[in-house]
């Protein structure tokens, strides 16, 4: 019921406009924290190893956040996001990560690595803000997010970040509304993954594929159990 809910939150937001602070974070578990055998993976390379990423944008005209996990942190996954959430004029503030340079926008940066952190308007205070929130939510209540299901989480906590001034009616009324034609098919997964399986294992022995298109084509028709 909560990855539900949480997938309800999930949103496409329309293109920031800005000024927009865009930044990366690691999300998981301390290193300390792990047993030997583990942790031993990971010696030698920074914290960040082993660790999830998840990038964001925060709209300080609206306060509005989106965000999402994301595999790497090369031009092409930064400079996409930035491009996807921000209007073509928006003026964007991120740090010196070399993965922002060149970005098709209006760019200033903060050059954390001298100790940096904020000059005029420029800084990225904002979104380092929700991380810090984020976090608190990770370590204090859940301990564990999933790799499977951060994205879920991410979403819940920018959601969640995003109406909070509503008063609790609102809130309510608007996750409902965003719950529109939106599901969770595990059911309808795992049963299509089985089938496609089975006819696999068949067409592999030579056995007549009887039945397989139509069990696909069952788990299409609307309103059925395995229907997307």
């Amino acid at each position: 019921m909560l990855h539900r809910l949480r997938k309800a939150f999930e949103s496409g937001s329309d293109p920031f406009h800005g000024p927009v602070e865009v930044d990366e974070t690691y999300i998981g578990g301390k290193r300390r924290n792990m047993h030997n055998s583990k942790r031993k993976l990971f010696d030698g390379h920074g914290g960040a190893v082993g660790k999830a990423i998840v990038v964001g944008a925060k709209d300080r005209e609206t306060n509005s956040i989106t965000a999402r996990v994301i595999q790497n942190t090369d031009r092409e996954t930064l400079q996409g996001f930035v491009e996807e959430h921000s209007g073509q004029y928006a003026m964007i503030f991120t740090d010196d990560h070399s993965g922002y340079v060149g970005i098709e926008r209006l760019h200033r940066t903060v050059n954390h690595s001298v100790s940096e952190y904020v000059r005029g308007q420029c800084h990225v205070n904002g979104i380092e803000s929700f991380w810090a929130m984020m976090k608190r939510g990770y370590h204090g209540t859940y301990h564990k997010m999933s790799p499977k299901h951060l994205n879920r989480y991410v979403a819940e906590f920018y959601g969640r970040h995003n109406v909070r001034e509503y008063d609790t009616e609102d809130q309510m009324a608007e996750l409902v509304f965003a719950m529109e034609g939106k599901r969770l098919k595990y059911k309808v997964d795992n049963a299509r993954a089985r089938v496609q399986q089975t006819c696999a294992q068949m067409k592999a022995l030579g056995i007549p594929q009887v039945g397989c298109a139509e069990a696909e084509d069952i788990l299409d028709i609307p309103g059925h159990l395995g229907a997307r």
